[in-house]
C-alpha cells in the first residue's frame, strides 16, 4: 500500500467514522476502487486506522474522561455486549467484511431507518452527560448491530441513545465516547492477530502511523461539524446519502464489476 492510498483511506475514515454512514463500509469500497482490496495488509489497515480517528474524541472530550471512575464503568458496561458477541462471531464477521454486497445492502437498510428516525423519536429527548448503567447497557446492545459491516457503529449507538431518551447531541456525544474503548480493543486485537500470523514490516508500520495521523486530524475537524448539523437538522440527509451509495454499489455489482474484498 502506498502513502497515496493511505492518505485517501485516512481521509475517508476521518470524515465518516462519526457519521452514521459506516466508515468501514466506505473504506472497503474505496480500497476496492483503488485496486488494493486484495492486499493482505489492507484489512489490517482498514481496521487499525480507526484508532487515529477515535483519538480525536479523547482530544476533544478529555474533560469527560476525567470526571469520575463511575464514567469508565458505564463505558465498560456499554462495551461489554459488543465485545462478547464480537469475539464469539469474529470469524463470521471477518467473512462478512469481505463482501461489498453485504456492506451495500446494510447501507441501504440503515439509510431507510435513518429516513424515519427523526419521526420515530420526534419528542425532544433530555440532555444526558452520564447515563445510568441500564441505559448504557441498552445503548451497548444497539452497538451489536454494527457487527454487520455497513450498519455503522455510530448510527447504531446514536439510535440506541435516542431510544433511551437522549437528545440528539447527547446521543451523538455518548456514541463518540463509547467508540474509544470499542475501537481501541478492536485495533489491539487486529494488530495482535496480524503480528501472530504475519508480522508487519517496517514499511507497513510507517504507512499505518501516517494513516492514523491523517485520520486524527480530519476527524478533529469533522466531529464538531457533525454534532452541530445533527442537532439542527437530524438524520434524514444521512439516510438519503446511505441509500444512494448503497444502490450505486449494488448496481455496479449487478453489472458485473468486481468489488469484492478477498
Amino acid at each position: 500500500m502506498s502513502y497515496w492510498h493511505a492518505l485517501l483511506l485516512a481521509i475517508v475514515e476521518g470524515l465518516t467514522e462519526f457519521l452514521p454512514v459506516s466508515s468501514t463500509g466506505h473504506m472497503v469500497i474505496v480500497a476496492n476502487l483503488l485496486g488494493i482490496g486484495q492486499l493482505p495488509f489492507t484489512e489490517t489497515f482498514i481496521t487499525s486506522i480507526q484508532l487515529g480517528a477515535i483519538l480525536s474524541v479523547v482530544a476533544l472530550y478529555w474533560r469527560r474522561f476525567l470526571q469520575s471512575f463511575d464514567f469508565y464503568l458505564k463505558l465498560a458496561v456499554a462495551f461489554l455486549p459488543f465485545g462478547i458477541l464480537g469475539f464469539l462471531l469474529k470469524d463470521v464477521i471477518a467473512e462478512l467484511l469481505k463482501s461489498v454486497t453485504v456492506v451495500a445492502t446494510s447501507l441501504v437498510v440503515g439509510g431507510i431507518v435513518l429516513l424515519f428516525i427523526d419521526r420515530i423519536f420526534k419528542e425532544p429527548g433530555k440532555q444526558i452527560t452520564t447515563p445510568s448503567y441500564a441505559k448504557a447497557l441498552k445503548v451497548g446492545l444497539f452497538q451489536c448491530l454494527a457487527l454487520v459491516p455497513g450498519v455503522s457503529r455510530s448510527a447504531a449507538t446514536i439510535v440506541g441513545g435516542l431510544a433511551q431518551g437522549f437528545d440528539r447531541r447527547s446521543a451523538a456525544d455518548f456514541s463518540f465516547l463509547l467508540a474509544v474503548p470499542t475501537m481501541t480493543v478492536i485495533t489491539a486485537y487486529e494488530l495482535y492477530k496480524t503480528y501472530k500470523l504475519n508480522p508487519l514490516q517496517a514499511a507497513d508500520i510507517k504507512v499505518l502511523l501516517f494513516g492514523n495521523a491523517v485520520a486524527f486530524v480530519v476527524a478533529l475537524l469533522a466531529v464538531r461539524s457533525f454534532v452541530t448539523f445533527v442537532s439542527r437538522y437530524g438524520f434524514r440527509a444521512f439516510g438519503i446519502y446511505r441509500i444512494i451509495v448503497g444502490v450505486i454499489i449494488l448496481t455496479m455489482i449487478g453489472l458485473g464489476i468486481n468489488l469484492q474484498l478477498v
